[in-house]
């Protein structure tokens, strides 16, 4: 590979920034909060100390700030991994590439990535309003499979490969796992699983409004496959943190229980305790 990037491959704004974060270096911290929902960043960083940076393109919202004296960035990143793809690999630019010269630093930096988000919950015993940390993820949306280096496999990829029923959706599965090592961050939350990550809200999630899901079954026989919960960004965010060098955790507090039919009663008190419970535990 060589090591001066083309103009058309790694696109700038032209105050330098990268193309849709509308970020420089010096804006984003070496800790990022990821959400979804550009609304929750304010909800986020209105309980930083203070806040030094606020910047947005899009979907992409960014505030960076400190709290209890440590810098700390929260992002939102839109809906899916077709977005999670973007911002991914801008956040990495931003870090590892010399913008200016567009070259490769010499020495990498390896991000610590806190994905905060709220899931549903396919296993029948797994209580809303209660905190669920991804260890396996398996990606139903085919992005890796863009990528030349990425090889993922462990014990729980294998088992669930061999036992996977559906033909069609089969070869766009990929997997990955957290980063083991930030693990102690979440020690205490009440639920740790294996996330399934889905390319839609509908018929891939099981719903089905004028058109048919695959499978009436489809949600139960990923709980009979060992997958705890579903959402839309997991599955990308740890396998581009894997191949790029970063550390990645995801903790969703689980609002929907669909096996039981539950949803949370107050989904947005239930949104307030994980702001806090994420801030409390990653910076002390």
């Amino acid at each position: 590979m060589l090591n001066k990037l083309a103009a058309s491959e790694l696109v700038l704004n032209e105050d330098g920034s990268v193309y849709h974060l509308n970020l420089l270096p010096e804006d984003i911290a070496d800790k990022i909060i990821l959400v979804g929902d550009p609304d929750r960043v304010a909800k986020v960083s209105k309980y930083f100390d203070t806040v030094e940076i606020k910047k947005n393109k899009r979907e992409f919202y960014t505030h960076t700030g400190t709290l209890r004296g440590e810098r700390i960035t929260v992002m939102s990143t839109g809906i899916g991994t077709e977005n999670i793809d973007i911002v991914m690999n801008e956040l990495d630019a931003l870090v590892n590439i010399d913008l200016k010269n567009k070259e490769f630093k010499s020495e990498h930096k390896a991000l610590e990535l806190f994905r905060m988000g709220t899931c549903g919950s396919v296993n029948p015993e797994v209580q809303v309003d209660n905190m669920l940390v991804t260890q396996n993820v398996v990606g139903l949306d085919g992005l890796m499979h863009f990528y030349q280096d990425y090889n993922f496999e462990n014990e729980f990829s294998k088992s669930f490969l061999e036992k996977f029923p559906y033909e069609r959706i089969k070869p766009m599965l990929y997997f990955s796992d957290w980063a083991e090592e930030m693990g102690d961050y979440y020690k205490d939350a009440k639920y740790h699983g294996n996330t399934a990550t889905f390319p839609g809200f509908y018929a891939p999630q099981g719903r089905q409004l004028r058109l048919k899901a695959v499978d009436d079954q489809f949600l139960e026989t990923l709980n009979d496959l060992g997958i705890t919960n579903f959402e839309m960004e997991t599955s990308a965010i740890y396998a581009l943190s894997k191949l790029l060098g970063h550390k990645a955790i995801t903790v969703n507090n689980v609002i929907a229980n669909r096996r039981r039919g539950e949803f949370s009663a107050d989904h947005h008190a239930s949104e307030k305790n994980l702001i806090n419970w994420v801030l409390d535990r990653i910076i002390k």
